[in-house]
């Protein structure tokens, strides 16, 4: 497992963030979000907003008011095994996921 990828949108004051295993937290261990469980078979991006109270939240809906951080969890990934034979005697191909690796995430961070 690697550091997940970081790219400034733009330059000045970005949202606290620390990396732990398979989580991201943002702010005072205000927000943590499992990344690994947000895995899907397609793209997940994650919007993070300040709220109106200064609270840090997900989503842009509600009392959200100014964009923090975008997290891009890519698709899940597969490998293909072979596991015995089909009706057709040809050879059976099971996907089996490949392990969440957080390196290949991305956090996006705007001004704050």
């Amino acid at each position: 497992m690697g550091k997940i990828k970081v790219v400034e949108k733009m330059p000045g004051n970005h949202i606290q963030y620390e990396v732990e295993g398979k989580k991201i937290i943002f702010g005072d261990d205000e927000l943590s979000v499992n990344l690994a469980s947000r895995e899907r078979d397609f793209e997940v991006s994650l919007d993070i907003c300040i709220d109106s109270e200064n609270g840090i939240v997900i989503g842009t809906g509600g009392k959200a008011q100014k964009y923090a951080a975008q997290v891009v969890i890519p698709a899940r990934r597969y490998d293909v095994i072979e596991d015995g034979v089909d009706e057709n005697g040809e050879p059976k191909e099971v996907p089996i996921p490949i392990p969440f690796d957080i390196s290949l995430c991305t956090i996006i961070l705007w001004e704050v």
